[in-house]
């Protein structure tokens, strides 16, 4: 399993109790959407799945590692091999796009390259081509705080997609977004062009969170997972043929 859960359980510092006894089990190469109105549980879900989040209690093995048993260091070569969308993305105002981008391979470089990456963006022609995917190239070298909400979401996605992490989870990913572009990007997102996606299916259902998942090979890595949130049930028929929600 890719992404496993077992029993896990989380309570946040003040008492509210976001997870119980969940087990969640997520084969490497499947894509699944999990669905639920705010406050359900989702982006504590996708936050655990990435390590950011330790469980109260419970297991939790992400591409065949118990996280919470490794080194701090051995932890954090695994966050590489994790890409995380955030909805509200955390970039700094005066960041240059293109840096944005590429620090989706920080986790990847060593310290060295990584600070001379800040001074002088090492791959231009790279962070321009995840942007040209979502029609923003053109702000390439612009600082994020001129981009509106919706084009802070689509640097968030070119950076993951720069990243091409082997677990690729999506918090809300444009719901800041109109409907016409959210769709687009979600089909950029989710791209067979770009995952190469044989789909199968596989359904699953959690305590607290419901999903359905369908199964990809993809071109790089060979076998990736993607996991997307989102609380906009249109959005999804398009993207996920099949949806469960929380009971």
């Amino acid at each position: 399993m890719t992404l496993h859960l077992s029993g896990a359980s989380l309570t946040h510092s003040n008492g509210v109790h976001a997870l119980q006894s969940l087990d969640l089990h997520i084969g490497a190469s499947e894509q699944v959407a999990i669905i639920g109105p705010s406050g359900a549980g989702k982006s504590s879900l996708l936050n655990l799945l990435a390590t950011a989040l330790r469980p109260s209690s419970g297991d939790l093995q992400v591409l065949g590692e118990r996280a919470w048993q490794l080194s701090a260091r051995q932890r954090q070569r695994l966050r590489a091999r994790i890409g995380l969308v955030h909805q509200a993305p955390p970039l700094p105002p005066r960041q240059r796009v293109v840096t944005a981008v590429l620090a989706g391979k920080i986790g990847q470089w060593g310290l060295g390259k990584s600070l001379l990456n800040l001074m002088h963006p090492l791959d231009i022609p790279g962070a321009r081509a995840a942007l040209a995917r979502l029609d923003l190239s053109d702000k390439l070298f612009a600082q994020c705080q001129q981009l509106s909400g919706g084009q802070l979401q689509r640097v968030g996605i070119a950076r993951v997609l720069y990243q091409a992490p082997e677990v690729l989870l999506a918090d809300e990913p444009v719901s800041a977004m109109d409907p016409v572009l959210a769709e687009h990007t979600l089909s950029v997102l989710w791209s067979p062009a770009c995952m190469r996606w044989n789909w199968r299916w596989r359904t699953f259902r959690a305590s607290s969170a419901c999903a359905t998942g369908r199964s990809c090979s993809t071109c790089r890595p060979a076998r990736s997972t993607a996991t997307c949130s989102t609380s906009s049930t249109p959005t999804s028929n398009c993207n996920f043929p099949r949806l469960l929600r929380p009971p």
